[in-house]
C-alpha cells in the first residue's frame, strides 16, 4: 500500500491514524487539552529552532535544503500530530473548526484592505 499523502489523505483518515497510534500504547491517560496543548507548544517550539537566527531569505534556503529539509519535515509532524490528537481528545471537528476561522478571517481581512499587506486587522 502506497504512503498517504496530502491528495490521498482526508483528516478523519489522519486523526484516526494518530487515534489508534495512540490507543495502541494506553496513552489516552496521559492526553488531556492541558497537556496536550504543552506538547504543541513545545514540538513548535522544535520546528522554530531549525530557523533560530535565520534572515528571512535563510529561511526559506533551509527548507529547501534536502539536508535539512527531512528534520523539518519531522518537526511539522509532530506538530501535526499533537494538533491531531488535541482535536481528537476534545471532541474538535478540525474541517469545521478551520472552516468558521477562515470565514472570520475574510471579514476581519477583507482582500481589499489586506492584499499585499502584513498588517493586523485593527491596522488596515
Amino acid at each position: 500500500m502506497a504512503a498517504p499523502t496530502d491528495s490521498t489523505a482526508t483528516v478523519a483518515d489522519l486523526k484516526a491514524r494518530v487515534l489508534a497510534f495512540v490507543r495502541e500504547r494506553d496513552w489516552e491517560q496521559f492526553h488531556n487539552p492541558k497537556n496536550l496543548s504543552m506538547a504543541l507548544a513545545a514540538e513548535t517550539g522544535e520546528l522554530m529552532e531549525h530557523f533560530l537566527w535565520a534572515t528571512p531569505e535563510q529561511s526559506v534556503a533551509l527548507a529547501a535544503d534536502p539536508a535539512k529539509r527531512a528534520k523539518i519535515a519531522d518537526e511539522l509532524a509532530d506538530v501535526v500530530v499533537y494538533a491531531l490528537e488535541f482535536a481528537n481528545m476534545t471532541g474538535l471537528d478540525v474541517a469545521a473548526a478551520i472552516d468558521r476561522k477562515m470565514a472570520a478571517n475574510a471579514l476581519k481581512y477583507p482582500v481589499d484592505k489586506a492584499r499585499g499587506r502584513s498588517n493586523k486587522y485593527d491596522e488596515l
